[in-house]
């Protein structure tokens, strides 16, 4: 355990995911307030020498509450239009606020297809690369324009642990709507407690997590658990930490014990 905190001290290359839930009130409007903190923290991460990776939810959500619309069934259709206008109002909003702290950003929408792809997935990694090596924050989304059953990740928990593993990062940090995994829900059981470690994700746990979290968003703590197992398979240590407060990040990458920690694979 103190070998694990202290990698994520040393980490250099950093992922963190942020959700819909995070990122916008419940009218579904940008919560600017969360998302400024987020950005001075991240642009703060940069200028100490971290390589950050930033993948952010919100397009379809930011979508909506620019048109007004906050329902939560949505045709394929309605939610690739909302993420076509989300994405560019979010990107607009993350390139202002990051330009004052001194920092430039880059999109890079992915699809699941441009990993089965031998080209496209090199192609991928060295655009990361070189984004990172001139000192740019990618901004990561799913390509939900033109995402299908068959090319989609299906949520960017998912994404994240991905991204993570194709840039070979040392830590992944997700920003939830709750502190961490718990022995149970804690919205409906006052006995559930959280959970600081894991270092197995079992197919046992799995079944314990819940649904969605938020109304708001499409991930839950299933998603968070399926992301962890594929991150830490490929050596990647993984925190869950509640996006309320992004400055948790910084003791994250101190070493202090916040959230829920899941130890990355070794050999």
């Amino acid at each position: 355990m103190p070998e694990v905190l202290g990698e994520l001290k040393q980490a250099k290359r950093v992922v963190i995911k942020v959700g819909t839930s995070t990122l916008t009130h419940e009218t579904g409007n940008i919560n600017l307030k969360t998302v400024e903190i987020l950005v001075r923290v991240l642009a703060d991460l940069r200028h100490s020498g971290k390589e950050v990776v930033l993948v952010s939810s919100g397009a379809v959500g930011v979508g909506a509450g620019k048109l007004g619309t906050i329902k939560k069934e949505r045709t394929t259709t309605e939610k690739q239009a909302y993420s076509a206008v989300g994405q560019c109002e979010l990107m607009g909003i993350y390139g202002r606020l990051f330009s004052e702290y001194g920092c430039s950003v880059a999109q890079i929408l992915l699809t699941k297809n441009v990993l089965e792809d031998a080209t496209r997935k090199e192609n991928a990694i060295n655009t990361f690369a070189q984004l990172l090596e001139w000192g740019i924050i990618p901004i990561v989304n799913e390509n939900d324009v033109i995402s299908t059953e068959e090319i989609e990740f299906g949520d960017n928990d998912t994404l994240s642990a991905v991204v993570a593993s194709l840039i070979g990062a040392q830590a992944l940090i997700i920003l939830s709507d709750i502190d961490g995994l718990y022995s149970a829900d804690p919205r409906t059981d006052n006995s559930a407690k959280l959970v600081p470690v894991v270092e197995e994700i079992t197919d046992e746990l799995l079944s314990t997590a819940g649904g969605a979290g938020s109304k708001r968003g499409t991930g839950g703590m299933v998603t968070k658990l399926l992301a962890a197992r594929r991150a830490t398979a490929h050596g990647v240590n993984m925190v869950i930490t509640n996006g309320k407060n992004p400055r948790a990040i910084y003791d994250v990458l101190e070493g202090k014990q916040v959230g829920t920690l899941f130890c990355a694979k070794r050999g």
